[in-house]
């Protein structure tokens, strides 16, 4: 595996994005993945290694937006029930997939997700009941299951759809939906994470630089996400958008390569 000094510091510094990036909005993985995998990871050992910056990042923005009250915690274990059992589904799921697979599968998820983030997303960045539902039906806790599986297998862009869920079928306004995301991943990373080691298929070396990273770039996050508001994380989505957008346009032969 490459050991260039400076690619070290170059997963510090997108741990430091991604942490950013993840608490306000989501697809931060989209730079700390195909990161891992230019250092030479196999596509499974990325996307283990990946979880740990993942984990204290959301252990730092959940923290961070609990001292600032805007994290409803019960409406978050409520939620989190279907979204752990998906995310076990989808690390199982991630494990049986070769490497070859697995940047395949990567590719056209991303490209199945830009379509469904482009559609009106003025729309659900925005509250959309104007009250937090906290009695799920049948149908949101399937979606809460899915969204779950996904983020199991992937995680890359689950903070969008997580956002979509907790807009549109929670009710919760932008920064409460940023908060309630960053929890329900905080819960079930860490049981995604043990069928990941149990294959050892994490580099921890790199994961702890890439949650030194994540967590200092999340701090920043939770931040600019309460004291800005709405507004600005409807840039920061929009620009992630963009983001996918520019990606697509090579998005197979760059996650591979």
């Amino acid at each position: 595996m490459t050991t260039e000094w400076w690619l070290y510091i170059a997963v510090a510094a997108a741990g430091l994005a991604s942490g950013f990036i993840n608490t306000l909005a989501g697809s931060g993985s989209l730079l700390t993945l195909p990161l891992l995998m230019f250092m030479g990871l196999p596509a499974n050992v990325a996307n283990g290694t990946n979880r740990i910056g993942i984990l204290f990042q959301c252990a730092v923005a959940t923290t961070g937006f609990k001292r600032q009250k805007v994290l409803d915690v019960k409406t978050g274990l409520v939620y989190s029930i279907p979204s752990i059992l998906g995310a076990i589904a989808g690390a199982i799921l991630a494990l049986s997939f070769s490497d070859v697979a697995m940047e395949k599968a990567i590719g056209i998820l991303l490209l199945v997700m830009f379509f469904l983030v482009l559609f009106k997303p003025e729309v659900w960045i925005k509250g959309h009941t104007g009250k937090i539902q906290r009695k799920p039906n049948f149908w949101i806790l399937m979606l809460f299951f899915i969204i779950g599986l996904y983020g199991g297998f992937i995680q890359a862009g689950v903070g969008l759809f997580l956002l979509a869920g907790l807009v549109l079928g929670v009710g919760a306004d932008l920064v409460k939906a940023n908060a309630l995301k960053v929890f329900l991943v905080l819960l079930y990373t860490p049981v995604v994470l043990i069928f990941f080691m149990k294959e050892n298929q994490i580099d921890y070396l790199l994961g702890i630089i890439l949650a030194i990273g994540s967590s200092a770039g999340a701090y920043l996050g939770t931040k600019v996400a309460v004291s800005w508001g709405p507004k600005f994380i409807r840039i920061v989505l929009l620009l992630a958008v963009l983001v996918f957008s520019l990606k697509l346009l090579g998005v197979l032969n760059f996650v591979a390569g």
